[in-house]
């Protein structure tokens, strides 16, 4: 290990020089880790808001961790909630510089922790998925010959890229490129069964798109192209790192059923692009061994091994360590589902990727715009904001309602595509005249919110069927999100979905998910591949799932909802009709 008096001279130097230029360099060219020392793993997540960093004993508990907001703490880039506001409407961007710089910070106030670098022995990342980094020929030059006494975001500057505001996922202003991505290779239903998903606004292929059609001479100085995850670990590995499988599926480019680039889409989308992106790997590669650069400045061990990064929705799945009879449901702003699936269905809606810890498998995502704010507005409506009122009402109505229900899509739905409110009593059905317009209101406020929860409940089972997800005896939920917390609308979940409900004790899978897939990516690599153990039993066998039980289903719900389930079909598609 590093000597103490080493560490805390290396912390009065990073005091007394913090704001000058040329910075101090914390190890010397000699140093090489004892082999006895623990064997530890850094994960980063790199999300909208922030970066974190968290360090992984070899029984993967929580050694270490740090973190840097974009907004209170790189004030330069005027961020708000990480990113900035174009100058069209639905543009969005981040200067990438923003994020070197991010990491110089995070990984300084884990040396001020007096972290011994040193012991970890393999690093991966999550980050959210989407955007796209364009690298210049100066940048990617700069990446492999970085000075080790210099700041990183002093060399990886904005000189580095041909793009310095470069589009991430809230950027939703490529409707024009969508279209003609599509009609290029045969339209929506085709997109959906090469790459998983229809073309999306914020998909990173018609961004890439945009950048050639509007910016034609950014885009043929480019190099090389990479999503965040990958621009992540380009930083460590010292060079630009390619694009894993289950993050690649998110932008409309890749064959996932091949796991290789579509050619018909790299074609509909931009020239001589299969170059700029390079071949997709595993999510359990090891890129190579980390950049010289931190060997020198942060004590990392020579041997350290750089893995694969991920986009932050496969990372928290791989964090959940949960398998196919698992169905995650985050309840936030937008109610959003993953599950694991042993096929990719052709769903025109949502999104289907490649699994990032089963090879063979796939993952399913959801995403419901109607989610928390709707549960919002009835509380504020009908108990004035008061959640344990709102709590107290809903349990006093009985399952199933009298056999009202309600429908509330209160902003255009994404599945099914419709707007609107749609309330049943127990006397229609869909051959009713009231059907579609229902009732107006019902009786009490008691009545109002079990509809609402029960119907956004259905809502999500019913879309979860279609997608390929297999209720059964052995389902499981896990709850995450905002709303995870009230136990009242949890029960509710549980009879709907007829399956207990867990919640997970560790809050950021999508960080620990990058530690826990380094520690996998070693393991299969020391590893003989005929007694490899799987990725969960791997995980499981080193710490205990965080999971606690919360609800389970009562012994009469599957009678209930399973006929509920259908007459929700049936409002619905009075709904999308209209």
């Amino acid at each position: 290990m590093i000597p103490f008096s080493r560490q805390l001279l290396n912390k009065v130097l990073f005091k007394a020089n913090l704001t000058t230029e040329r910075q101090y360099c914390m190890c010397n060219s000699k140093f090489v880790p004892e082999t006895n020392v623990e064997q530890n793993y850094l994960g980063f997540d790199l999300s909208t808001q922030k970066l974190k960093a968290i360090l992984l004993g070899s029984d993967l508990s929580v050694v270490a961790s740090a973190e840097v907001k974009f907004d209170s703490d790189l004030p330069e880039f005027r961020t708000t909630g990480g990113a900035n506001a174009g100058p069209n409407k639905f543009e969005f961007f981040v200067q990438p510089v923003m994020w070197v710089k991010a990491m110089d910070i995070v990984l300084d106030r884990l040396v001020m922790q007096e972290v011994d670098l040193g012991t970890v022995v393999a690093i991966s990342g999550s980050a959210q998925q989407h955007g796209s980094v364009y690298w210049s020929k100066h940048g990617i030059a700069a990446l492999q010959n970085l000075d080790s006494n210099k700041f990183l975001h002093a060399q990886v500057d904005d000189s580095a890229f041909v793009v310095n505001r470069t589009p991430i996922w809230m950027d939703a202003s490529t409707s024009k490129q969508c279209l003609e991505m599509e009609t290029a290779i045969g339209g929506m239903s085709k997109m959906v069964e090469l790459t998983g998903s229809k073309c999306y606004e914020r998909f990173t292929g018609p961004q890439i798109r945009k950048i050639y059609q509007q910016r034609t001479h950014a885009y043929e100085d480019a190099k090389r192209i990479s999503l965040v995850s990958s621009f992540l670990a380009s930083l460590f590995l010292g060079k630009v790192a390619p694009i894993d499988y289950a993050d690649g599926s998110g932008m409309n480019l890749l064959d996932i059923r091949k796991k290789t680039w579509s050619k018909a889409c790299l074609n509909a989308c931009a020239p001589d692009l299969e170059d700029r992106l390079c071949e997709p790997v595993s999510g359990f590669t090891i890129l190579g061994k980390v950049s010289d650069y931190f060997v020198q400045r942060f004590c990392f061990s020579e041997n350290c091994q750089v893995v694969a990064c991920t986009g932050d929705n496969p990372s928290a799945l791989a964090g959940m360590i949960v398998d196919q009879n698992w169905l995650s449901v985050s309840l936030g702003t937008s109610d959003t589902l993953m599950m694991s699936l042993l096929e990719p269905p052709n769903l025109e809606q949502g999104h289907v990727l490649c699994h990032p810890t089963e090879i063979q498998q796939y993952m399913g995502l959801l995403c419901f715009r109607n989610g928390s704010l709707v549960r919002e507005a009835m509380n504020k409506s009908e108990t004035n904001g008061n959640w344990e009122k709102f709590n107290e009402l809903l349990e006093s109505t009985p399952r199933g309602n009298f056999g009202n229900m309600a429908i509330h899509f209160d902003e255009m739905e994404i599945i099914p595509k419709a707007k609107g409110t749609l309330r049943w009593n127990k006397d229609i059905d869909i051959n009713s005249a009231d059907a579609k317009k229902g009732v107006l209101k019902f009786s009490s406020p008691q009545i109002e919110i079990r509809a609402l929860i029960e119907g956004q409940m259905l809502h999500h089972r019913a879309i979860a069927e279609d997608m390929g997800f297999l209720f059964g005896s052995e389902s499981k939920i896990l709850a995450t999100g905002g709303a995870s917390v009230n136990k009242s609308i949890l029960q509710v979940i549980a009879d709907v979905f007829n399956a207990p409900v867990y919640q997970q004790t560790e809050s950021e899978a999508a960080l620990v998910g990058a530690a826990y897939r380094a520690a996998y990516a070693c393991y299969i690599n020391a590893n003989d591949t005929k007694d490899i153990k799987s990725y969960r039993d791997y995980i499981l066998s080193l710490t205990p799932n965080l999971l606690k039980l919360v609800c389970e289903p009562n012994k009469d719900s599957e009678s209930i909802y399973v006929p509920m389930l259908q007459r929700y079909r049936d409002m619905a598609s009075i709904l999308e009709s209209q």
